[in-house]
């Protein structure tokens, strides 16, 4: 057996901990750090304490307050024009899974000529990237532990993907606090994100032991938490578990890959602009179904964590798993992928021959064709709860 680990990202947790940003960035040696975020983030005073901190630390700080969600290849080029020979040091990101893809981009620009675009794929980059402190908004995205950045290509209308060891950040400051005002929705499909991670980490090609157990555990840690995070808003307990399952989910993946789940979301993503875990939690059951029988003991394994009756056959747990995840999307209000906007059904091969295309395609356990990704879109299109 070969495999390799890494993670060079320190990990802090802690009740309230964004009051004392400024403390952690002096520690690192920053002195004027790029703030990226999004309005929601800005809009709910969840930076208000943070930029008390950095203040009273001494620290300088510019801000990006507009990341869309599936942040864009023309608006990451235009932040890394504007702010390029500032002295600039550092990038704090504050927000969940697009954030923290813009600053992942936007640090890399920072440090290299050209625009995003170039360095599209698999350890393109030529020099080290600015440190990147990561402070996580949702229970979702695990990319404070990563190293991708998804990148929306406006021009090309395709989610593309920067991969490489540099991007991930150097501090992971989670504040357990930091969930509570969430919405359920935004709850409901980041917490299906995390879990599409950790199942994919796990069935997928690359898995390897230390992935295995991080993402069996965050799957056991989703089955019992985010129903509770999602429906009562004053579980802390709830909402700080599920934090910690898309931490450690996050690791797993960051260290396996994800798969074909992922490639169809980041298809309909760069196409229709969907929310990202909108589109995992949608195609998970589908995927899973589809897969199955490419690995029956650890489609089994994945049902056990979510709860599935041990004394069941691995066929038959395989099968229940399936089951549990379309009841999981159900009991969330995930819509069918048919009353997301903007889709059309001669759109299909389109999106079919991007999820081909995607860079994680060749990690899903079982072989996908166009037509492979075609039957699970029809599929998902045409099912009915």
């Amino acid at each position: 057996m070969q495999f390799q680990f890494l993670l060079p990202t320190k990990i802090v947790m802690e009740p309230g901990l964004r009051q004392r940003t400024g403390e952690h960035l002096l520690g690192l040696g920053l002195s004027h750090v790029l703030l990226v975020t999004d309005p929601g983030v800005k809009n709910a005073g969840l930076l208000d304490s943070i930029y008390a901190s950095l203040e009273q630390a001494g620290i300088r700080y510019d801000e990006i307050a507009d990341v869309k969600p599936n942040p864009r290849s023309e608006d990451v080029n235009r932040a890394a024009q504007l702010y390029r020979g500032k002295g600039i040091d550092g990038v704090l990101a504050v927000g969940g899974g697009s954030a923290m893809d813009a600053a992942k981009a936007i640090s890399v620009l920072l440090t290299h000529d050209g625009i995003v675009e170039d360095y599209e794929g698999a350890f393109a980059l030529k020099n080290a990237v600015l440190p990147i402190v990561a402070i996580p908004t949702t229970a979702g995205t695990g990319s404070e532990v990563t190293f991708f950045s998804v990148i929306t290509d406006t021009r090309r209308q395709f989610k593309m993907s920067l991969l490489d060891y540099r991007i991930g950040p150097v501090l992971a400051l989670l504040d357990s606090d930091i969930t509570a005002t969430l919405p359920p929705h935004i709850a409901a499909a980041t917490g299906m994100d995390a879990l599409t991670h950790a199942i994919e980490a796990y069935t997928g090609k690359p898995a390897n032991p230390i992935s295995d157990g991080l993402a069996l555990h965050a799957i056991r840690l989703i089955a019992q938490h985010l129903k509770p995070a999602v429906q009562e808003p004053d579980n802390r307990e709830a909402r700080e578990q599920m934090l910690i399952a898309s931490l450690i989910a996050g690791m797993a993946f960051g260290n396996a890959d994800i798969a074909s789940v992922h490639c169809i979301s980041e298809a309909i993503g760069g196409m229709y602009d969907t929310p990202h875990g909108i589109g995992n939690a949608i195609f998970l059951p589908f995927v899973f179904s589809h897969n199955r029988d490419a690995d029956l003991r650890r489609h089994a394994d994945v049902a056990y964590a979510l709860g599935i009756d041990p004394n069941l056959s691995a066929v038959d747990a395989a099968q229940a798993g399936v089951d549990q995840l379309f009841r999981m999307n159900r009991e969330l209000g995930i819509p069918r992928f048919a009353d997301v906007a903007g889709v059309r059904e001669e759109d299909f091969t389109a999106i079919a021959q991007k999820s081909k295309s995607n860079i994680s395609d060749a990690s899903n356990i079982k072989d996908m064709t166009v037509e492979s990704y075609l039957d699970v879109i029809r599929a998902a299109y045409h099912y009915s709860a």
